[in-house]
């Protein structure tokens, strides 16, 4: 996907229907730079949303993506930050969509703070149908390349792949998106 391209424009040229009705959950997966972010961002449109962010900016090349992400939305998001408490930030009291930009990222937090991945997948996909919202998530398919060569690069992509199955397996859509180009892979709505 051209990086310039406004919401408007990459819902036409990924296919993303912007006025449809969202369903619950959707789960958008896709390698480094791959445009599902863009892709998930088209699906919600112009409508009132939160985008739930959960990079944090660590140093100046992570901050100068968040602020192209920051830049690209329209007014229509508010944002919540939460590198960590992803159920937290969820559970909201109103139907916006929300969506969750990035589960990896979201991962990785919770291996650098100790905490146990396993644990928080299974209790945000038991948090979820509480939600009363429609929920677009996006997350990396990190299982299509090399083998990491080291402990902590291994149990990551172990527990992103398993985090990636479990959630697909309670989406209603599973897009895979490559070349900004979009793969329906599951689409329980239809």
């Amino acid at each position: 996907m051209v990086t310039g391209l406004s919401t408007a424009s990459a819902v036409r040229a990924t296919g993303a229907a912007s006025d449809a009705a969202l369903p619950r959950i959707t789960l958008v997966l896709g390698g480094a730079r791959s445009g599902k972010s863009r892709y998930a961002e088209a699906l919600i449109g112009e409508r009132p949303a939160v985008y739930i962010a959960t990079a944090t900016a660590g140093d100046d090349e992570m901050a100068a993506r968040i602020r192209v992400h920051r830049t690209r939305r329209s007014t229509n998001w508010t944002t919540r930050e939460a590198p960590l408490e992803l159920a937290a930030a969820l559970a909201a009291d109103d139907e916006r969509p929300r969506l969750v930009d990035c589960l990896t990222l979201w991962l990785s937090n919770l291996m650098l703070a100790g905490r146990d991945p396993a644990a928080e997948t299974a209790a945000l996909i038991q948090d979820l149908p509480r939600v009363n919202a429609p929920l677009v998530f996006v997350a990396n398919e990190v299982g299509l390349g090399l083998v990491p060569e080291n402990e902590l690069g291994r149990r990551f992509r172990d527990h992103a792949g398993r985090l990636n199955q479990d959630l697909a397996a309670v989406a209603d859509r599973v897009v895979f998106v490559a070349a900004g180009l979009p793969l329906t892979l599951k689409d329980s709505s239809r």
